[in-house]
């Protein structure tokens, strides 16, 4: 017997060792690829880095809004961690029968626990392996892969349970409550010698040490990678969600022009963090199934982009550091991206040059889809930043290879020649306010020589100044703060564009331009606070102008309406008929957590009911216009706008409600699609709570 064990132990020892060299080199070769990218902007933040970590990793925040699948999680994840005792254990008992771990009188509470948990995950395997290939949930893959690991876990656990009810045969111990399953199978196996049970016992236990390790070197090499990626990438995320990175237009003049470029174009352009997302991707497909052209049957799915993106950079990373990620090496001889680490490096770099990453990898049809509505984002359990990855390649499109849709590039010259996407003249951008005599709209320039100063820049952006149906937004946001008194000014035709359209599109350096002028005006004029109907311009103006040096106090006008309503310097006293259902802004909502404010606004009007939609907060969908597809035409597929309709209508409402130019004239036309536009209104909130304040006044008027 102890010559068995002595070779027992040898044998584990090796074994061991060799699992942990596999495993350690998968993970260095990933890293050794990801050292490819450039490099990362950081900011410690380390507090707020933490809470990430304990709620969304260790809380599971994010899984749990799926509920079904967020339990499934939780019990396999807590579950798993808690075995590991359990595995210690189970080692001990193998290479020194008759021992176990040194718990003393709670030794029987912990097998009992032990037993316990390793139940309820299988019990999880279970559940997981029915959504997933009975139930066919449409988000999740099939196949062997998609599925190996629930063959690994359910194999650890009955291993286990296996071993320990032959140990006890084995051991000729009696049945005992601290170990009920192991129990359970003592006594159905009974009829075994101990000698059978010894030999069943090491069976089991060395399927138990070759699973455990076949897991762990297969861990980095599949999507589970993520139980390492997912943590730091958690840990890593942006503090600002949904910023774009500022590129710097400084470059060598003298350098070749084809060594020039804006964006990324290959995938070593991709900085460290975003290679990172690669990893920690889990396949789950929760961003595909809430993301509005992958729902509505555009190319576009997040997930197949972080994969697509993954497996280029195991082939790139092949190539040229000559390392293959795909271990034991000699079990994938020349497969996959192995092959390319066993060339040579010239004959690889130039296979590799072969393969446009943009083109090849990821379409131009797919880069076109995103709204950027940051839905995916908002559902992804690692927070993975899919829509920054999008904007760097569209970036790359515009700017270096010249190609762009050309209705988003007509709307885009436009915004350059004229400030606005329509091509409208500039010295008609003033002309909104003509609309209402009542309303006072004083612009800059019109204070300075009265010299009086307002506190408010009033930003009423493009859609606000030129679109007919915005200009009442505009209107009637202007008249609620002369009635509550709030001093404020607009630009008038001094006025531009902010700059979103250009930026989202991928037109960086008209972006850079255009917010460089604004700036110079904001200073000029001593702004320092800025409200706007537009949650566009809200959020680049807030988030992403500070970058270029421009900081100030940014409001949404939701946000202004409730502070005066909650204040009482607004009185909604005019009951307002409707059941209302109200549609999120992606950029005031998900880019920027305002929910709340215009919610409350319109609980605070008489007669109004609030009816939520299914999809609604921050897994409200998109209504089809961000990422500059406002300006584009929906070729593919079912139009976003007419989805998001179609949800909005299933709640039974008599009206829609937005706190967005952009979404209300999405969901107005989605009306008129619908043929209901006659019996349900859609109107922003701004303009719903005119109605109710100025009630009396329209009946004195009458």
């Amino acid at each position: 017997m102890d010559t068995f064990l002595l070779i027992n132990l040898i044998a584990f020892i090796a074994v061991t060792a060799y699992g942990l060299f596999l495993f350690f080199k998968a993970v260095m070769t990933r890293i050794a690829y990801m050292k490819l990218g450039k490099e990362t902007d950081f900011d410690l933040a380390l507090k707020e880095r933490m809470r990430d970590i304990g709620v969304i990793v260790f809380g599971q925040s994010k899984l749990m809004k799926d509920k079904k699948s967020g339990i499934i999680h939780v019990m396999m994840f807590y579950g798993f961690i808690l075995v590991q005792f359990g595995a210690i254990d189970m080692f001990i008992k193998g290479l020194a029968p008759g021992n176990h771990l040194p718990f003393g009188m709670f030794y029987p509470g912990f097998t009992f626990f032990q037993e316990i948990v390793t139940f309820i995950i299988l019990v999880a395997v279970v559940w997981a392996f029915y959504r997933r290939y009975i139930e066919k949930l449409v988000r999740l893959k099939r196949g062997f892969y998609a599925g190996l690991v629930l063959i690994f876990i359910g194999t650890l656990m009955l291993s286990v349970l296996f071993g320990n009810g032959m140990l006890q045969i084995w051991e000729g111990t009696a049945a005992t409550w601290t170990e009920p399953v192991a129990s359970s199978i003592a006594i159905l196996f009974g009829w075994l010698s101990p000698s059978a049970a010894m030999v069943l016992f090491f069976i089991s236990w060395w399927i138990h040490t070759v699973t455990i390790l076949a897991f762990l070197v297969y861990i980095p090499q599949s999507k589970h990678a993520h139980l390492i990626a997912a943590p730091v990438n958690v840990f890593l995320s942006k503090r600002v969600p949904g910023k774009l990175k500022t590129l710097n237009f400084d470059f060598d003049e003298e350098a070749d022009e084809e060594e020039i470029s804006f964006g990324v174009g290959k995938v070593e352009d991709f900085d460290r963090q975003q290679m990172l997302d690669f990893y920690a991707c889990v396949e789950c497909g929760r961003c595909t199934s809430v993301c509005p052209a992958a729902t509505t049957g555009k190319m576009l799915s997040p997930m197949d982009i972080m994969i697509k993106l993954r497996d280029h950079l195991n082939d790139k990373g092949a190539a040229i550091t000559g390392k293959s990620p795909w271990v034991p090496t000699y079990a994938f001889a020349n497969k996959g991206p192995n092959k390319f680490a066993h060339m040579g490096r010239e004959e690889a770099a130039a296979t590799m040059e072969q393969i446009s990453m943009i083109g090849d990898v990821i379409t131009e049809e797919e880069l076109a889809g995103c709204t950027t509505c940051r839905n995916c984002e908002d559902a992804c359990p690692v927070m993975n930043e899919h829509v920054g990855q999008i904007i760097d390649m569209r970036r790359y499109l515009v700017m270096t290879e010249g190609k762009m849709d050309p209705e988003a590039q007509r709307a885009v010259m436009n915004i350059e020649r004229q400030g606005n996407p329509w091509g409208l003249s500039k010295k008609d951008r003033i002309k909104w306010r003509e609309l209402d005599e009542e309303a006072y709209i004083p612009t800059v320039r019109e204070l300075k020589k009265e010299k009086q100063e307002f506190e408010y820049l009033y930003w009423v952006s493009s859609m606000g100044a030129y679109d007919s149906r915005s200009q009442k937004i505009a209107i009637a946001f202007a008249k609620l703060m002369n009635k509550a008194g709030i001093s404020f000014a607009i630009l008038g035709n001094k006025e531009a564009n902010s700059g979103d359209t250009a930026r989202r599109i991928g037109n960086e350096f008209l972006f850079q331009e255009i917010a460089e002028k604004n700036i110079k005006e904001f200073e000029k004029n001593g702004v320092t606070k800025i409200v706007t109907i537009d949650p566009h311009a809200y959020n680049i103006f807030k988030n992403e102008y500070p970058d270029l040096g421009f900081k100030a106090e940014v409001i949404h006008h939701t946000q202004m309406l409730y502070d005066l309503v909650m204040d009482g310097k607004l009185k909604p006293t005019g009951r307002i008929e409707h059941r209302l259902t109200y549609h999120d802004s992606c950029y005031l909502g998900r880019y920027n957590g305002v929910y709340d404010p215009p919610r409350e606004i319109l609980k605070a009007i008489p007669g109004l009911e609030l009816v939520e939609m299914v999809r609604t907060r921050d897994n409200g969908m998109c209504c089809g216009a961000g990422g500059g597809l406002m300006w584009t035409e929906e070729t593919t597929g079912n139009r976003i706008n007419v989805a998001r309709t179609e949800q909005a209508l299933e709640v039974k409402p008599t009206m829609i409600s937005s706190a967005c130019p952009f979404c209300l004239t999405m969901l107005s036309d989605g009306t008129k699609a619908k043929d209901v536009d006659q019996e349900i209104g859609t109107m922003d909130v701004a303009e719903i709570l005119a109605l109710s304040v100025f009630a009396e006044e329209a009946v004195k008027t009458a």
